[in-house]
Parts: C-alpha cells; sequence; structure tokens
C-alpha cells in the first residue's frame, strides 16, 4: 500500500514593529528558542538520576536588516521601552499533486532590544546591521489557533491553548 507523502513549507516572512510593516527591510529574522531549564534530581532509592523542568531560558532573538533605516532605529536605541513584533508567514502544503494548501503562520513578540547596530562597512558591499532583543512575551499561531504563549512576567505558559500554569500561580496565591 502507497503511503501519500505531504510536505510543509515556509519559504518568506514579514516583520512588523509597532504595527508598521517592515517589508523589504529586514534581511533575516531568528526568533528565540523556547527552551526548558531543567535540573537535576537524585535522591535515596533511585537507581538512577533524572532532570525534570525548572522554568525557561531567556529569549533572545536577532534581526538583521539589509540597510539603516532611522524609522526603526529609534525603536532599536531605547532599552527602557518594550517594542511589539510581529512577524507573518505562509505554511505551504505540498502533495502529489502540487500545493495544495497555504496557512497562516502568526508570531506575536514583545522585545526590548540590547544590541543595537551602527553598521559594517564593506567597500561594494551592502552594510550590514543586526538587532539583538529579548522577548517577554511570545504567542504562536498557526491557521487561527494559539500554539504557544509564555508571558515570563505574568508567569504564563500555554501549549495548544491550555494553562500549563494555572494550579502554579493558584498555589502561589495569584
Amino acid at each position: 500500500m502507497a503511503t501519500s507523502i505531504t510536505l510543509k513549507r515556509i519559504t518568506n516572512a514579514a516583520v512588523y514593529i509597532n504595527g508598521n510593516s517592515l517589508l523589504g527591510k529586514a534581511e533575516e529574522i531568528k526568533l528565540p528558542d523556547i527552551t526548558t531549564l531543567m535540573t537535576e534530581h537524585k535522591a535515596l532509592g533511585m537507581i538512577g538520576k533524572i532532570e525534570l523542568p525548572s522554568g525557561f531560558d531567556k529569549l533572545d532573538g536577532e534581526i538583521k536588516w539589509n540597510s539603516f533605516y532611522p524609522d526603526v532605529a529609534g525603536a532599536m536605541n531605547d532599552p527602557y521601552t518594550m517594542v511589539p513584533l510581529q512577524i507573518r508567514s505562509s505554511v505551504e502544503t505540498w502533495g502529489s499533486g502540487g500545493r495544495t494548501q497555504q496557512q497562516p503562520l502568526v508570531t506575536f513578540i514583545t522585545a526590548l532590544f540590547k544590541k543595537n547596530p551602527l553598521g559594517s562597512f564593506k567597500q561594494n558591499d551592502n552594510a550590514e546591521f543586526s538587532s539583538g532583543f529579548t522577548a517577554y512575551y511570545i504567542r504562536q499561531q498557526f491557521a487561527g489557533k494559539d500554539m504557544i504563549e509564555l508571558d515570563v512576567l505574568a508567569n504564563i505558559y500555554k501549549v495548544n491553548g491550555v494553562d500549563k500554569l494555572d494550579l502554579f500561580r493558584a498555589n502561589q496565591g495569584g
């Protein structure tokens, strides 16, 4: 029996800052990795060690610009003001008959920029500018459905819309 193969692809994205499109300005964006911090646990009577989740690591990302843009430089140069980012892309589904579906993937980030480029210049090459940021809030939606939401300042962590920290907050009185 033959198995039908379907593939998903994302080959482009659009970046928005403060709701303004940066179409054609961002060359690349590296979204933060959500990394679970694991703590080793060992105890008498256990035949081995295990690791258990104990929180999340910092959420660092980067935007590489293809030139200097004064309209975005202002947002990047203020380390005291949170900046809303939105990254929009289209997830294409491919099968034996070609492209069968296109669905939106949208990532919402609230970030503070911490690395503000002044540029790297070489004769006859485009100048390079890369802005580093730390995210405090991330929510990613696929086809209108929340896939993940993490708010480190509000102790919120949801997976597929299910609150994974509701009892944690209640147990702490919050």
